[in-house]
């Protein structure tokens, strides 16, 4: 058995594999890192081999104390990838994005594929048919856009999305014109997301007419129901590909 981690700037998501099949996903924060893992490696005896992809600050060293239990790997550029890499400054491609690009490929053979990761930043990534990484765009995700009013304007208060958790979130839409201060900063936030990915989407048809979209991160199941293209929703996207693109090392050594 295999567990993935992915070490992202705002929480860790990590999940159990057997093989293709992902078992048990579970998300928490930095600070219960070794904790989370003592009881997850606990639960799943089995698991041998821990795989990390991380663009986060935490060092290395906090897994060393399960050296013992697993054997250990940090994704890293020096992985091989499925994908030919076009980005004019490789080095500093997130490895949260390649690993996003190597499940795209490994999934969608021989389409053009763009993953849209919604969570902290929204991070777009195009690859073409022939398995060339082009590159994409990167933004402020919905939270940090909210904190940003808040921390750089002197009255404009912090919302949330914690609309995300009444009944009709699901299919409630954000007003276009907001009537008070918060619905104001709604309508800027949402309706703005969601019309900059849309945006992007159309700008991407006008060049390749054909192409599939995966849309993953911490947002997806909120900005799937509200987006108008069809697209491939899956918000453990990033751990099945960490998943892939560990089988595929394995079969490329």
């Amino acid at each position: 058995m295999l567990l993935a981690i992915d070490i992202g700037n705002t929480r860790i998501k990590v999940a159990v594999f057997e093989g293709s099949t992902l078992i048990e996903p579970f998300y928490f924060n930095s600070v219960n890192l070794q904790n989370e893992l003592y009881f997850i490696l606990n639960k799943y005896k089995k698991v041998s081999e821990l795989v990390v992809a991380s663009v986060g600050n935490i060092p290395k060293e906090a897994f060393s104390e399960f050296e013992s239990q697993v054997n250990i790997h940090f994704i890293s550029s020096n992985f091989p990838f499925s994908f030919n890499n076009n980005y004019s400054t490789p080095n500093t491609l997130g490895i949260d994005r390649m690993v996003l690009a190597n499940g795209a490929v490994l999934k969608y053979p021989k389409q053009n594929r763009l993953v849209i990761d919604a969570g902290t930043c929204i991070t777009y990534d195009f690859i073409d048919k022939n398995d060339n990484y082009l590159g994409g765009a990167i933004s402020p995700g919905i939270r940090l856009r909210y904190e940003s009013l808040h921390n750089y304007t002197a009255k404009l208060p912090l919302l949330k999305l914690e609309f995300l958790s009444d009944e009709n979130s699901e299919t409630e839409e954000i007003p276009l014109i907001g009537n008070s201060t918060s619905e104001a900063i709604n309508s800027g936030v949402i309706n703005g997301v969601i019309k900059e990915i849309e945006g992007f989407i159309s700008q991407y048809e006008a060049v390749y007419p054909k192409f599939i979209i995966i849309l993953t991160g911490g947002d997806t199941e909120f900005l799937a129901k509200r987006l108008k293209n069809t697209i491939f929703a899956n918000s453990n996207f990033l751990l099945e590909s960490l998943n892939q693109t560990f089988q595929y090392k394995i079969k490329n050594d």
